[in-house]
């Protein structure tokens, strides 16, 4: 037996790469295996590590293991790692799918960078050439780490591909009226700068972004996007940039570019697609270190996803299907800035949106485009206020009136006169909760008879993060924090669980997209009475609670039963 052996050992058939070595030195793979897994790499042009987990002689999680142990190499665990926090300066994207690694980090003049195999020295002569710097491998789970490099080169790709089909900026030219100072064309034709935020639109849009944040500091600038309501840094471009890039986006928001000193505000459109157009609205404002841009994306397809997606429950769906029914009276929908009040009402016109009907809307500025509504942006500085629309609706036999915001006892007043003589309003404003709403009315200055006789329905709401399905996991609440958050003692009888989040390729950190929690409070007879008495918000807040209307802490805590969110996500966005 030895002499048969003794040839083969002294000249072996084939090659073996590194990692194969390595595990036939602790009797992981035979010299066979090894062999044949080598040859089937090769006829197949794939890598000899895709090819040993496909066969399943070992799985990406235990061969992690074993050449960390081997190499002495911290083995790190992906899931941790946030795609979008992956760096695209570190390392060439395209060289990290090509070589399955990801630089994590850099230290001095080393680069930390995760790996299947260390063994691979043409990967890493690659990057110490690309980089001028050495490289510290940490080792990485092989299936997670190409699911880690494809989510964060989905975003470029998706770019790539609007390129290569139809996309343009619309209305990419200044008025004619308004005059360019001498040298802002050449500023914004700058290929860079265009580049760059083309970029930044497109994958704020695949990401499912809704607001980009362009902000310079004294010695860094940065760019973050709002996404499932959390501000996450993307970018950091040179501080250089700033003047170039503000040029640019206000040429083709139509705003004036030669004005530093106060705000501004504009829109522009991108085209990514042959009947695909996205709006975004641009705010300027001047800061100690330059320009901030906020960039706000305006989906129209938002309005058209229907009542069901908003996450209303059945009761409260009814109960504001029935109030948008009714041929007048006022429908008032409140809640912060960023907590979903257009949509909601956008979402209620398109299903009023009929040939038969006349619909007119004042905003500051309309932010969704949706055809057979009249729709007016309200100038202030032209003397069209909310209050002039207002009175010019009523002279066009409106059948519904939408009013973006009621800020002033006069748009208040005429608002109300509509709604009491035959005509459906809606509109928003700014208060905690549905009952603290009729309160500040009451201090407007509106008369308590004229709020009894025109509000029918107010919808308080906020936005909640929905948790991701594929990762979330059952979380251990102690009994007492369930009470203190505000479950009542009979609910808790072990029949259901909260979830929390845990984070994968495929979400943000636990969260993917958010849900509206809601406080839909129909004007009962018995409510009107109490606004007749003047009565305060906490008596209204209790005859509510009477009539089975959730308070949004209630609403909260019945979506975090359902799994829909986690129970700290409702304290946050929540409170009593």
């Amino acid at each position: 037996m030895a002499a048969v052996n003794s040839p083969s050992k002294q000249t072996p058939p084939v090659a073996l790469p590194g990692l194969a070595r390595a595990l036939m030195s602790v009797d992981r793979l035979n010299q066979q295996t090894a062999e044949d897994l080598f040859r089937k790499a090769q006829s197949s042009r794939s890598s000899f590590i895709a090819t040993l987990i496909a066969s399943g002689t070992i799985n990406a999680a235990d061969l992690a293991h074993t050449v960390s142990g081997i190499f002495g190499a911290p083995l790190l665990d992906l899931d941790a790692i946030d795609p979008l926090r992956v760096s695209r300066e570190l390392l060439d994207i395209k060289l990290c799918k090509a070589y399955g690694v990801v630089a994590l980090a850099k230290r001095s003049n080393r680069l930390i960078v995760a790996t299947a195999d260390p063994t691979h020295q043409e990967a890493a002569e690659k990057i110490k050439f690309t980089t001028q710097m050495g490289v510290d491998w940490v080792i990485a789970e092989h299936d997670k780490l190409l699911k880690l490099i494809e989510a964060a080169t989905k975003g470029d790709e998706s770019m790539q591909a609007a390129a290569d089909m139809d996309f343009d900026f619309d209305d990419m030219q200044p008025d004619q009226e308004q005059e360019e100072p001498q040298g802002g064309s050449s500023e914004v034709e700058d290929a860079p700068i265009v580049k760059f935020l083309h970029k930044m639109l497109l994958d704020a849009f695949n990401m499912r972004a809704s607001d980009l944040h362009f902000e310079p500091y004294e010695h860094q600038y940065r760019v973050r996007f709002r996404i499932d309501g959390e501000l996450r840094e993307i970018s950091t471009p040179p501080i250089a940039i700033k003047e170039k890039l503000a040029s640019r986006i206000k040429v083709i928001s139509r705003l004036d570019i030669s004005e530093k000193r106060v705000p501004q505000d504009g829109r522009m459109k991108l085209k990514v697609g042959p009947d695909r157009v996205i709006d975004f609205r641009v705010s300027t404002l001047p800061t100690l270190f330059g320009e901030k841009i906020v960039i706000r994306i305006l989906d129209p397809s938002s309005a058209r996803l229907g009542i069901e997606a908003l996450g209303y429950e059945p009761e409260e769906k009814e109960r504001l299907l029935t109030a948008i029914g009714r041929p007048y009276g006022m429908i008032l929908v409140t809640g912060p800035t960023g907590s979903g009040k257009t949509v909601s009402l956008y979402t209620c016109l398109n299903l009023l949106n009929k040939p038969g009907v006349n619909i007119a809307t004042a905003e500051d500025p309309s932010e969704i485009n949706l055809p057979g509504v009249n729709q007016v942006n309200v100038n202030e500085k032209a003397g069209l206020t909310f209050a002039a629309a207002l009175r010019a609706f009523l002279r066009q036999d409106p059948d519904i009136i939408m009013v973006g915001e009621i800020r002033d006892l006069e748009t208040a007043d005429i608002a109300i006169k509509a709604a009491q003589t035959g005509h459906l309003v809606l509109s928003t404003l700014h208060t905690n909760d549905a009952p603290t709403t009729l309160t500040r009315m009451r201090n407007m200055g509106i008369a308590p008879f004229n709020i009894a006789s025109s509000v029918i329905l107010i919808t308080a709401q906020r936005l909640a993060r929905r948790l991701c399905p594929q990762c979330k996991q059952p979380a251990e609440v102690p009994h007492e924090a369930l009470l203190d958050a505000g479950y009542r003692e009979e609910e808790i009888d072990g029949s259901w669980v909260t979830y929390r989040p845990v984070g994968c390729t495929a979400c943000n950190n636990g969260y993917k997209g958010r849900v509206g929690i809601y406080q839909v409070m129909p004007i009962s007879e018995e409510m009107q009475q109490i606004i007749l008495r003047d009565g305060s918000a906490l008596d209204i807040a209790a005859q509510a609670r009477r009539e089975g209307v959730r308070s949004l802490r209630d609403s909260g805590l019945h979506k975090a039963r359902l799994g829909v969110t986690s129970l700290e996500e409702v304290l946050a966005v929540t409170n009593e």
